[in-house]
């Protein structure tokens, strides 16, 4: 909306403008600040304050008229060209529209309203008295955002693939004292919405929609939500909000800009918003106005200012010459109003919470929550889909399509993977694996690979096509690449019974067209008491009618890089110990052929889910997992320890594998997963009793 030039506003509000303040306690202390500066500097007069609380003696001039309230300063005929809101939340919208009926133009500190009902009436008042509405997102101010959009335009960053605001800050319980309405979704019937993506940290996800190009309610096609909450209130303070553009940054198509937030960090540190790109990343510090880029010519940090909206109010014209807009806060309040209207924040439980500090000044700090910060933004998840702990059951809930039970004790949970970002390659798979004892053995979604998805099947290059996730590597760069070629696999099918389960699946290309049909098969049985059978059957056959390549970075020039077809990423394991038949280590089983390769350690150790199950961050729980190689096939190992932990099966170690119409490509692998420790001598004594070959 562009709302009609007034008089008032064709040279600017007014040469020194008539201010009234709204609220001097709280943050209206820095409004005072700020308008002692400017009156000082002969841009504006400060004539009126209004509160239910005067301001102590001597904190104003004895030319500011104070007033109980607006209605009491209005009433008074003190007629401010601006008044500046800084009250309550639930107060915001009454009170603007009661500055906007008597002429003024309105400064609105952040949230602007509690609700999008609000936001409408507020607009309409604005439209109807020709007058203009700042909302007080400072970080919109920032000189660093005309730069961002430059850099963008420029391709210095490549495509835009997805943006993330990330905060990790930490409040007491003096902060959540500190008001009636501190800590209220609504007070006495009337919404409050406070929480952190709406009041502490609203500046990561304005700012974070702003560099999106969100700025109006028809902007955002989607706003999905994930609150919890360590505190004892109602409002959230640990929550991941995932919002879907309908037009995209850069280079077309829709942006996902993922808000992960945290008010129960250990330390607070400064918040940021990411632009992740095809060549580099842009991330900027929004409260320092510090810019970090990242591109193929290095690393540089730049710094810039920022124009005080204030002074931009009292500069403006029309609308458009606002940096913050009310209208321009319209995808904003959409945010909002998708946290009001959501359920409930859900309570963390309290032993995944660690206290620090006393009395009022105590704060809790979720146990992990730094690393799931971050994966929450690197993998576009919330924390039910990362599966964490204190979530409503711990596990990852990625639309799980089915559970693997042993005697009534589940083993793992197949996840269907159709929420996973494009980027990552979605495809169905199987997280969390677990031992009879419930060690988790696999992960999922992680910092360093978030296109590592559990265990399954994946390849990195179908025919040009990568259904791996992540960047490509080519022949033709000699490196990884972002490219936009990534797949997709899909259920098309599935039959799930005690101990089987058959799938047929469709491996999709960019453009939605089959490459490929694939037969995949589960089965699992017990194997003693503390041992069980884990058997995937795969069969990959043409779906275009013409012969299809199989093959992986290794095939296309990368030495020991043959990795795709079965993979199973695992969790940190402590004391690991990778050995085969023959060789031990990872350097010693890498790349080798061996009837089977087994992997020992102590899992969860020094994790946050050792520290939640026994209360000791270094201890963890046994546990041996043993991989039987493909019949079909003298498929070499593929392994990884010191960058990350992961074992699979090359299908295409250095050349790729050809699959056509008729004559498809199968593989079988069988894993037993142990608790405790196992030697050689127990692996082949338990392969001789399942009947396969040592």
């Amino acid at each position: 909306m562009t709302q009609t030039s007034t008089d008032s506003t064709t040279e600017g509000i007014a040469r020194i403008a008539r201010i009234a303040l709204v609220g001097v306690h709280g943050f209206g202390e820095r409004h005072l600040d700020n308008l002692g500066r400017l009156s000082a500097n002969g841009v504006l007069q400060l004539v009126a304050v209004a509160d239910p609380r005067p301001p102590a003696d001597g904190t104003l001039g004895t030319e500011v008229k104070v007033f109980a309230s607006l209605d009491e300063l209005l009433a008074a005929g003190t007629a401010p060209d601006v008044v500046i809101i800084s009250t309550p939340i639930q107060t915001h919208a009454p009170l603007a529209i009661a500055a906007l009926n008597a002429g003024a133009h309105v400064y609105l500190e952040k949230p602007p309203v509690a609700s999008m009902a609000q936001f409408e009436e507020v607009l309409a008042a604005a439209a109807s008295a020709g007058r203009l509405v700042q909302v007080g997102f400072q970080s919109l101010g920032s000189e660093a955002l005309p730069a961002i959009d430059a850099l963008v335009a420029s391709g210095e960053i490549g495509d835009v693939r997805g943006i993330s605001a990330t905060g990790l800050w930490l409040r007491s319980k003096a902060y959540f004292k500190r008001s009636q309405w501190a800590g209220k979704r609504s007070l006495n019937g009337t919404d409050v919405v406070d929480g952190v993506a709406t009041n502490a940290l609203a500046h990561a996800v304005a700012t974070g929609l702003r560099l999106a190009g969100a700025r109006t309610v028809a902007d955002l096609e989607s706003v999905e939500t994930d609150l919890y909450r360590a505190n004892d209130t109602e409002s959230d303070d640990t929550s991941v909000v995932r919002v879907r553009t309908t037009a995209g940054t850069g280079s077309g198509g829709s942006t996902v800009l993922t808000c992960a937030l945290t008010l129960c960090a250990p330390v607070q540190s400064a918040p940021s918003v990411t632009l992740y790109g095809t060549l580099g990343q842009l991330t900027l510090s929004y409260t320092e106005d510090r810019l970090e880029i990242t591109s193929p010519q290095g690393t540089r940090t730049e710094t810039f200012g920022r124009t005080d909206l204030l002074e931009n109010l009292l500069a403006a014209r029309t609308e458009d010459d606002l940096l913050s807009p009310l209208s321009g806060s319209g995808a904003y309040v959409s945010v909002l109003e998708a946290i009001r209207t959501a359920n409930s924040p859900r309570q963390i439980s309290p032993e995944f919470i660690t206290w620090e500090g006393e009395g009022d000044a105590a704060h809790p700090v979720v146990h992990g929550i730094e690393s799931l910060i971050r994966r929450a933004a690197l993998g576009q998840a919330t924390f039910a889909e990362l599966g964490a702990p204190w979530t409503s059951s711990g596990e990852p809930t990625l639309d799980s399509d089915g559970a693997l039970h042993i005697k009534g004790t589940p083993v793992a949970t197949l996840q269907d993977g159709t929420r996973i970002r494009p980027t990552s390659s979605p495809r169905p798979y199987l997280h969390p694996v677990r031992t009879l004892a419930g060690t988790v053995v696999t992960d999922h979604i992680p910092e360093d690979h978030v296109w590592h998805l559990g265990a399954g099947v994946a390849l990195q290059d179908v025919d040009g096509i990568n259904f791996w996730g992540g960047r490509t590597y080519t022949r033709d760069a000699g490196a990884y690449v972002w490219r936009k070629d990534h797949g997709r696999i899909v259920t098309e099918s599935a039959e799930h019974s005690d101990g089987h389960r058959r799938e047929q699946l469709s491996w999709l290309g960019p453009d939605h067209t089959p490459v490929l049909r694939e037969q995949r098969g589960w089965r699992w049985a017990a194997v003693g008491n503390s041992t069980w059978k884990l058997t995937l059957d795969f069969t990959l056959e043409s779906a275009t009618g013409q012969p299809v390549l199989l093959g992986s970075p290794g095939s296309n020039g990368r030495p020991q890089g043959g990795y795709g077809g079965f993979f199973w990423r695992l969790p940190k394991v402590g004391d690991a110990t990778i050995w085969t038949p023959d060789g031990r280590g990872e350097d010693a089983v890498h790349g080798t052929v061996a009837p089977w390769l087994a992997w020992s350690g102590t899992f969860d150790a020094g994790t946050a889910n050792a520290a939640h199950a026994t209360g000791d961050p270094g201890l963890g729980h046994p546990a041996t997992l043993v991989f039987l190689a493909s019949p079909q096939a003298p498929d070499p190992w593929f392994v990884r320890h010191s960058g990350y932990p992961g074992v699979g099966l090359s299908l295409a170690w250095d050349a790729p594998v050809t699959t056509e119409p008729g004559h498809p490509v199968h593989r079988t692998v069988t894993i037993l997963v142990t608790d405790g420790f196992l030697a050689t001598q127990d692996i082949e004594q338990l392969i001789t009793t399942l009947g396969e070959p040592a």
